[in-house]
């Protein structure tokens, strides 16, 4: 692939940046099917789940320690959703990382698959936005 294209696909797909006092507290990116293509993971996560044709990455997304608890993931999904009405996002999140997993049902995602992957246990969730 291009780096043309590339940068055209990553362009396409919303960052979205949480800062407080100018520092910044969270973080939360999205990206195209096409550009995860070669990433063994993210194939493990298509291979258990399709799901549509349109369909982007989600993830990763970071809250800063002292920002988490305080709805920050909440309010950063909540402005992907918008940006991205009626599409679908599909993300994986290891199953022993608890907080993760109840954090993203919390927001209305639902866990439609699982896998494993270098010997770890995987989630896939989706959500239409």
């Amino acid at each position: 692939m291009s780096a043309e294209r590339l940068a055209k696909m990553m362009q396409d797909m919303p960052l979205i940046v949480a800062r407080r006092d100018g520092r910044v507290t969270g973080f939360l990116l999205t990206s195209s099917r096409e550009v995860n293509a070669d990433i063994p993971v993210v194939k493990a996560m298509f291979n258990a789940y399709h799901g549509t044709p349109d369909a982007y990455v989600y993830g990763p997304v970071c809250v800063g320690e002292e920002e988490r608890g305080k709805g920050l993931a909440q309010i950063m999904f909540a402005e992907l959703r918008r940006l991205e009405p009626g599409r679908e996002g599909i993300l994986f999140i290891r199953n022993d990382n608890q907080p993760s997993l109840r954090a993203h049902l919390k927001m209305g995602m639902k866990k439609v698959a699982s896998f494993e992957f270098n010997g770890f246990e995987y989630a896939v969730f989706s959500y239409i936005g």
